[in-house]
């Protein structure tokens, strides 16, 4: 059920409390939130070729300790955590399993005395990870075997390609929630596919990756925990520092967007140590916020389609430069909301594996996203296609609602964007934004019969369409987008 007011603003006192209490001075270890009631004393070192690492945060998914000059960290935990992870510090590799998914975690299994050793060796990287890329994977959802190969066969080999455009500089992977389609039996092709693409891969709980027999929500991630490890944890690559959520709460009969007080309150110790004014990358599976509902004309979000209690996590964040990347809409949008901005990512499978589009015409693909320093930089890099293909257009008739008019699906459009249209190479002036239904998504999705794969998908509003009057006479159009970073991308059609 939705949260009433009052419960979400005492929600938002006990995270911040937790904040509060959490921001002592560095000793070397931590001090837990809460006192354990079968307490685990865990202690170990972190190492790069042998030499201990200071200021390393550990943690048991609560409380964070930090290692001293010698890489040597203590932590109490308790007998009910289940995991001990280590935020990577920048500048190393990511220790990674026999098929390619991120190993920072360890599980907590305590010996005689309630005593645990649990050591971290590093391997630094050559010539540093300021510069580095992030490939963000929304919604595999792999449901068969079909499915599966399609991923192979499609998926697999565009990843490895923008791998190899990206040149000399480190690669991570992030699957961004819904890996599966509630088949978890097949984590393991999942597993077989990150190998292939030949990069280390951190994963995201989405709402089809639950054991949906448990009847808790702490049950319902034990095989995706099995596979993966723990559902939040962070990293850093270069100057930039990256967060994974599980925003996902299953009730034992369905599921709601929200963030536990277990999560921001560790939350709120992981940043304790990030500097103020710093990149931090979020990255959740259903989105923090999103514009659907507006485009719907519906007055609020879905309790399954945003995060209930946002604003907690908005106040944690407010120091700092931050993004949200998500998925779970099977669309592409920008949306600036608390201070933050949320990239929601069109997904690898489109419309569930129904042809090669998201119902808001997005075509199946992923994100790209390069850093330089501090500095973040993205593109939608559709499967398939050339890295310069990022949008799509209709001629005049296409949309019955503007029948005189050209139309262009612009997909990860945002206002810092341009959209300009020429006729036979005059320029025209900008193309004019409005919300509608992409034409392809209601030739191929609409109806009870359409798309075969899928018949429940149907095309939804998206405010990243653009509208041009075009003259008569006119011969051949070309749009211009140019984005926030002042890369041009051009595609012409004959009318």
């Amino acid at each position: 059920m939705n949260p009433q007011p009052l419960d979400r603003r005492a929600f938002l006192r006990t995270g911040l409390a937790a904040a509060a209490a959490l921001a002592l001075p560095d000793r070397g270890f931590a001090t837990p939130a809460l006192r354990p009631a079968s307490p685990i004393r865990v202690r170990g070192r972190v190492t790069a070729r042998g030499r201990g690492l200071a200021r390393v945060a550990v943690t048991d998914g609560l409380d964070v300790a930090l290692t001293d000059a010698d890489g040597r960290y203590e932590l109490v935990s308790d007998a009910a955590r289940r995991w001990l992870s280590l935020s990577l510090p920048a500048g190393h590799r990511v220790p990674v399993s026999e098929t390619g998914t991120a190993l920072l975690h360890r599980p907590i299994r305590p010996g005689r005395g309630g005593e645990m050793q649990a050591a971290f060796e590093l391997e630094p990287i050559p010539g540093g990870d300021e510069r580095h890329a992030l490939l963000l994977l929304a919604d595999t959802q792999t449901e068969d075997m079909w499915e599966i190969g399609r991923l192979m066969d499609e998926t697999v080999p565009d990843v490895r390609q923008t791998v190899r455009s990206l040149g000399d500089v480190p690669v991570l992977g992030v699957a961004c929630g819904d890996i599966m389609f509630d088949h978890l039996e097949l984590y393991p092709e999942y597993e077989r596919a990150v190998a292939a693409m030949g990069v280390p891969f951190f994963q995201v709980v989405g709402n089809h990756d639950m054991d949906f027999e448990g009847r808790t929500d702490e049950a319902s991630t034990a095989t995706f925990q099995r596979h993966f490890g723990p559902g939040h944890y962070s990293f850093d690559q270069g100057a930039i520092h990256y967060v994974v959520l599980d925003d996902v709460f299953w009730h034992g009969a369905g599921y709601l967007g929200y963030i536990t007080a277990e999560q921001l309150t560790w939350l709120a110790a992981d940043l304790e140590r990030v500097e103020p004014g710093s990149t931090v990358v979020v990255c959740v599976h259903i989105p923090v916020m999103t514009s659907q509902h507006l485009r719907r004309g519906e007055e609020r979000p879905s309790l399954g389609g945003a995060v209930m209690n946002r604003e907690a996590l908005w106040r944690l964040l407010e120091p700092y430069d931050a993004h949200i990347l998500s998925g779970h809409t099977h669309e592409n949008e920008h949306v600036f909301e608390g201070g933050v901005h949320e990239h929601v990512n069109g997904t690898v499978c489109g419309s569930w594996w129904a042809g090669d589009i998201c119902r808001d015409g997005t075509p199946n693909g992923y994100g790209v996203y390069e850093a330089h320093g501090a500095e973040l930089r993205w593109r939608y890099k559709a499967t398939g296609r050339d890295a310069a293909h990022q949008m799509r257009l209709y001629a005049p008739g296409s949309d019955a609602r503007a029948p005189d008019e050209l139309v262009a699906n612009v997909w990860n459009w945002d206002p810092e964007w341009s959209v300009v249209w020429y006729e036979d190479g005059e320029r025209r002036g900008a193309m004019a934004r409005r919300v509608g239904l992409d034409p392809r998504s209601v030739v191929e999705h609409t109806g009870s019969e359409l798309p075969p794969h899928r018949p429940w998908v149907e095309p939804v509003p998206t405010s990243h369409l653009f509208y041009a009057p075009v003259s008569a006479g006119t011969g051949r159009v070309t749009v211009e987008a140019t984005d926030r970073f002042g890369t041009a991308y051009a595609e012409s059609i004959e009318v």
